[in-house]
């Protein structure tokens, strides 16, 4: 058999295995992409940055002292500082936060969530930016390359009630090494 014809049914030999793999995987449940080593809650995440003296919610909000409230409105006594730019149009606290327990977050589903997973809710929004964030193409993380690794949340980059960031100043392009020398009167 002549060899561009051996390459080509290899390669075709390839892609109908690395197809049946997919289609296998999606009938059994897997994810699309390579998932991260281990269940969401057991992916290392350093604490969430909550402010002080404002967590837990439920120091004011434990239903007694005050009626859970879920209509967007202005707010005028508490959390005046907080503006909500993240669909703004769309959205209300009581979609994240749920409105009962208040030092849980609340998953589109309803099922409750804590702080330390948040990411799980962000990931309802932002597939894509959850996908890359659990294979460290986004966000931060440290550790080893081949072991244990701490993840950042995205709430320590992003604040949640308003996501996008600031726009920065461009800085000067990069001088090359020999340009400094050469303005020190240095040797070239």
């Amino acid at each position: 058999m002549p060899a561009p014809r051996r390459v080509l049914l290899s390669r075709i030999g390839r892609l109908l295995r690395t197809a049946a793999l997919l289609v296998a995987g999606t009938a059994l449940g897997w994810a699309q992409f390579p998932a991260h080593p281990g269940t969401p809650d057991e992916i290392q995440v350093a604490p969430p940055p909550l402010t002080e003296g404002i967590f837990p919610c439920s120091g004011c909000h434990d239903g007694k002292a005050q009626k859970p409230n879920p209509i967007r409105r202005e707010m005028k006594d508490m959390h005046t500082d907080i503006e909500l730019r993240h669909g703004p149009e769309t959205r209300w606290c009581t979609d994240c936060h749920d409105l009962i327990d208040r030092d849980k977050l609340r998953l589109a589903n309803g099922d409750k969530l804590d702080f330390k997973v948040s990411y799980q809710l962000c990931g309802q929004c932002h597939g894509d930016k959850y996908r890359d964030w659990r294979v460290g193409v986004h966000g931060k993380r440290t550790g080893s390359w081949n072991g244990a690794k701490q993840y950042l949340l995205c709430v320590s980059c992003h604040n949640p009630h308003s996501p996008r960031f600031a726009a920065l100043a461009p800085m000067p392009p990069p001088v090359r090494p020999e340009t400094i020398q050469r303005r020190k009167g240095g040797a070239r």
